[in-house]
């Protein structure tokens, strides 16, 4: 037999997908090249991997006993490069994270140099929604999370990263002419609300309730992007993060409203569970952060700065 370890990859995703056009995309290769590989596989086997039924692919029996072996083969091949790096002395494995929605536009500029300092890691980020990202972290799926707001129910241990400010933010052109908004007028803006669970909705109903503002309007939404279109479309007003919102803001898209007590004023925040035995590659990352977040803020989010 001559299998190659490229078939063997490519016979693995169609299994996991059952579909060589979807398996075909994730793989970033034609249909056709993936049917080739396939076939090249299957014609050193007596006996079918797969097969199609009417339009539908299926796994047979035997190609699912193929697809554990070759699922060992090239764990044991993907053991044997990260030794040999180990062996020249890099740090090999995952770094797993779990995120907050907002800090997709945070997380990787903490990464990028510690990534590329260390090939061998293999990274995992997982972003979603703040009660999401708590559950992971308490059930030790992850190294590490971040957050804007540190949880109460849960010890952790922290490193901050970053101010996050937050302002009411409307499309450019819509917003009110005071120089700064009264609660009253404040009241009669319709509101974009992120969902429950989110830790922005948190804060922005911390503010409205503190300020005793009843809004007459309520849209919500489940994502901080989602909340930004509908705003670009003229749908309302939000309280957005500034770290989301910089393109918009520098092209005059939207605009910030000037409301007494804003900024409302957080810190992002890489959070892990209290007595977590971290990693080789997990320890260095904490001292990677730990020597170079002032350097990473300046020269990352210098224009953050600008708003006070």
């Amino acid at each position: 037999m001559n299998y190659t370890l490229n078939q063997l990859r490519i016979f693995l995703k169609v299994v996991e997908l059952k579909s060589i056009t979807k398996a075909s995309e994730e793989l970033n290769l034609t249909q056709p090249a993936v049917s080739i590989q396939l076939k090249n596989l299957q014609d050193q086997f007596d006996i079918p991997l797969t097969e199609v039924i009417g339009k539908k692919l299926y796994v047979t029996e035997f190609g699912n006993e193929i697809a554990k072996v070759a699922q060992r083969v090239l764990l044991e091949v993907s053991e044997i490069n990260n030794r040999t790096l180990a062996f020249k002395g890099q740090l090999v494995g995952k770094l797993k994270f779990t995120v907050v929605s907002t800090g997709k536009y945070v997380l990787p500029y903490y990464l990028v140099d510690f990534m590329n300092a260390h090939p061998g890691i293999e990274l995992n980020v997982d972003v979603t929604n703040k009660q999401m990202v708590l559950e992971s972290l308490e059930d030790n799926l992850v190294d590490f999370a971040l957050v804007s707001i540190l949880p109460t129910n849960i010890k952790v241990k922290k490193l901050d990263l970053l101010q996050n400010k937050m302002y009411l933010v409307g499309k450019t052109g819509t917003e009110p002419s005071m120089k700064t908004l009264r609660k009253d007028e404040m009241e009669n803006l319709p509101l974009i609300y992120r969902e429950l669970g989110s830790g922005t909705r948190q804060m922005m109903e911390k503010f409205i309730g503190k300020q005793g503002i009843v809004p007459f309007k309520r849209l919500e939404l489940t994502s901080n992007e989602a909340v930004k279109q509908s705003i670009l479309a003229g749908l309302g007003f939000s309280i957005m993060p500034l770290i989301g919102i910089r393109n918009e803001l520098q092209g005059k898209e939207l605009s910030i409203i000037p409301v007494r007590g804003m900024p409302i004023k957080t810190t992002w925040s890489l959070i892990w569970l209290e007595g977590k035995k971290h990693s080789p590659i997990a320890k260095a990352f904490i001292e990677f952060i730990k020597n170079e977040k002032s350097r990473i803020v300046e020269e990352s989010f210098k224009w953050y700065e600008q708003y006070h």
